[in-house]
């Protein structure tokens, strides 16, 4: 073999350079990663420009601050999955009972049971700090979430399912939970002697909501 056929290997190019048109999704995965390992007070754009495998000045091609890139990370990853409920509610036929049964599931396992859950675990932590943030989450998450399932709960009341509750109250109690859920799984579970099962607390919560909604 000839000395000009050995050719040694090409260095691998940077992954910035692999991918000048970053896709913005994967700066959104990057961003969701480190703003619930870190905070949104801790995160750096650099960082996530790095976690994502590009320039900052590429994020900056697509997100203008840090403000923005939450906002992003919000209505691509937990906004869709209420779009998703609103749709199902939507052309729900069954009762509002098994409708709402299903919706606090789905909630969870898309939402709470993922790395989603600590997007409103570090909205409880940071609104504070943050207001402005607080109240676009609130306004595209949380009033959206229960507006769900207030209609939910005044279908049931019209077809006698439910009784008369105040529906807006009725709402958020039958999300609140979850939060609570989310917190003791990954903050305290290792501190409690029982442990923390999380399918047990779901279907018990959903059973005691039920009967205590039920128009007996």
């Amino acid at each position: 073999m000839t000395r000009s056929a050995v050719r040694s290997p090409r260095p691998a190019k940077p992954r910035w350079q692999r991918r000048k048109n970053a896709r913005p999704e994967e700066i959104v995965a990057a961003a969701l990663e480190l703003f619930v390992e870190r905070g949104f007070a801790a995160t750096r754009l650099e960082d996530v420009a790095r976690h994502a495998g590009v320039t900052k000045g590429t994020l900056y091609l697509y997100f203008k601050s840090k403000e923005a890139l939450f906002k992003a990370v919000v209505r691509q990853t937990i906004v869709p999955v209420i779009a998703q409920g609103e749709s199902t509610a939507e052309s729900f036929t069954g009762t509002a009972r098994d409708l709402l049964e299903r919706l606090v599931r789905e909630y969870w396992r898309l939402v709470y049971d993922t790395a989603l859950g600590g997007i409103p675990k570090l909205m409880m932590a940071e609104a504070g700090n943050f207001p402005q943030l607080a109240r676009f989450y609130y306004e595209e998450v949380v009033t959206r979430g229960h507006r769900l399932l207030g209609g939910v709960i005044e279908r049931g009341i019209k077809n006698g399912e439910f009784r008369r509750v105040d529906v807006r109250v009725a709402a958020k109690l039958a999300l609140s939970p979850l939060m609570h859920a989310t917190v003791a799984q990954r903050a305290f579970a290792h501190c409690m002697p029982e442990g923390f099962d999380v399918r047990k607390y779901l279907d018990t919560h959903i059973d005691l909501y039920l009967h205590g909604i039920a128009n007996a």
